[in-house]
């Protein structure tokens, strides 16, 4: 993609109701490294946003994240995996016989 160019179309993509179960796991990955990354920014929790001060209420778990926002987590990982679909990669479940699986 190119600065500019339309969003991958994924309009036609269905994900299989085990790649659904995976948008929460890659949600809740997203918001842990946004925090991380944040916080190593020099950010802090504050209740509300600050830039100068480098504040953000969101700086908490994603558990602790209203509903609306962790929908917002999981609309980005669910476009992300349809994307890769649409780009004609397949993501493949593992193998839950596989050695070293719990």
């Amino acid at each position: 993609m190119t600065p500019g160019s339309p969003p991958i179309d994924t309009r036609a993509i269905t994900l299989p109701p085990e790649l659904l179960a995976l948008t929460e796991a890659l949600a809740r990955h997203a918001h842990d490294v946004w925090q991380r990354q944040r916080l190593a920014d020099g950010w802090r929790f504050g209740p509300e946003r600050d830039d100068v001060r480098r504040l953000h209420p969101s700086l908490v778990p994603y558990e602790e994240l209203s509903e609306a926002e962790r929908q917002y987590d999981r609309n980005a990982a669910l476009e992300t995996l349809k994307a890769v679909i649409a780009l004609g990669y397949r993501v493949v479940p593992p193998d839950e016989k596989a050695p070293g699986r719990a």
